[in-house]
């Protein structure tokens, strides 16, 4: 138990830590190579993880949801983060670059059908991906929902979120002169990609501590100082998406396109107090979507590793192996 909130810490609810069997590096061409590793059971029923951010990379906690004697884990970096290379590059790097990549992985690794797990941009990508092979998507678990609106973004960097943090927002915002304020994505953009490698570090930290700040219900409001590679590319992929709508035909259209998936079923994860997506997206992806079953959190936030959030991912996963016939794996 938590010595000072008296919960459980999330690593108890998680499956012990595995080792992949399986690291490479792919080629996916535009001169990138992400990449990727797979764990669990060389013949299990395989499931795909998909890291937030953009940029946020993967991890080794992200291969405890699943049992590793069931479920055959694919992980991989997405370009530009993590292992991949080019680090923290732009060029060539978009929502429909990733989803091609996907399926190159896919078919070099020989899986006809999976399981898609992401969570925040995760979920995005997720919902995404199935739309447009949905085919290939046997069941969708989706955790801290982001439809990649402009009004999600107008949220959290428009001032929404700061309603609640004004002593952080404060700190994102500060170092912003104040004619620039009223649209803080593009002006981080300006010295993300200025060329100056100290400057684009500087402001990739504030970016980065905005968020990080945010992400637990149990923050005190101190995001850190996140180190400064991973920060660049985090902040630097991350404002690249954002500035670009993601590179979505229109706002809206992920939800516009979930007729392409009403007949996979998944469920949603959602903590009840998440600053950085908050639930109004989940339950509109809900309610849309006839398949789905949510599953919202108390006492939660955003962060995959919140306690109630960890245990609800492995219950789903347990549940899920029993019923991998149902969904034809």
């Amino acid at each position: 138990m938590d010595k000072v909130s008296g919960q459980k810490s999330a690593s108890q609810f998680l499956y012990p830590p595995v080792d992949p069997f399986d690291q490479r590096m792919l080629d996916v061409g535009d001169g990138h190579r992400v990449y990727v590793e797979q764990c669990g059971s060389p013949d299990g029923a395989p499931v795909l993880i998909l890291h937030g951010g953009p940029g946020g990379g993967c991890s080794p906690a992200m291969r405890r949801y699943f049992d590793p004697s069931v479920y055959r884990m694919v992980l991989f970096d997405q370009r530009g983060c993590g292992r991949s290379r080019p680090h923290a590059s732009v060029d060539a790097n978009t929502t429909w670059d990733l989803v091609a990549d996907i399926e190159r992985i896919r078919t070099t690794l020989g899986i006809d059908r999976w399981i898609v797990f992401g969570g925040s941009w995760g979920a995005t990508l997720a919902l995404i991906y199935a739309e447009t092979h949905p085919a290939r998507a046997a069941y969708l678990m989706l955790r801290g929902v982001f439809l990649m609106t402009r009004a999600e973004l107008a949220w959290f960097y428009g001032g929404g979120a700061g309603q609640f943090w004004p002593d952080v927002w404060k700190r994102f915002t500060e170092i912003i002169p104040e004619d620039e304020q009223h649209d803080l994505i593009r002006a981080y953009h300006r010295r993300l990609f200025c060329g100056d490698l100290p400057t684009e570090t500087r402001y990739a930290r504030a970016w980065a501590a905005w968020e990080n700040a945010l992400a637990s219900i149990e923050n005190d409001g101190h995001g850190g100082e996140s180190p400064a590679e991973y920060a660049r590319a985090f902040a630097r992929l991350e404002n690249h998406y954002f500035v670009h709508d993601g590179f979505l035909s229109h706002d809206g259209a992920i939800m516009d396109g979930l007729d392409a998936i009403a007949g996979i079923p998944g469920t949603i994860v959602q903590g009840r107090y998440d600053m950085i997506c908050p639930p109004a997206s989940a339950y509109r992806l809900h309610e849309a979507w006839p398949k789905s079953d949510l599953r919202l959190i108390p006492r939660a936030g955003h962060a995959l590793s919140e306690p109630g959030i960890s245990a609800e991912l492995v219950r789903t996963s347990d549940r899920l192996r029993r019923e991998l016939g149902r969904i034809g794996l």
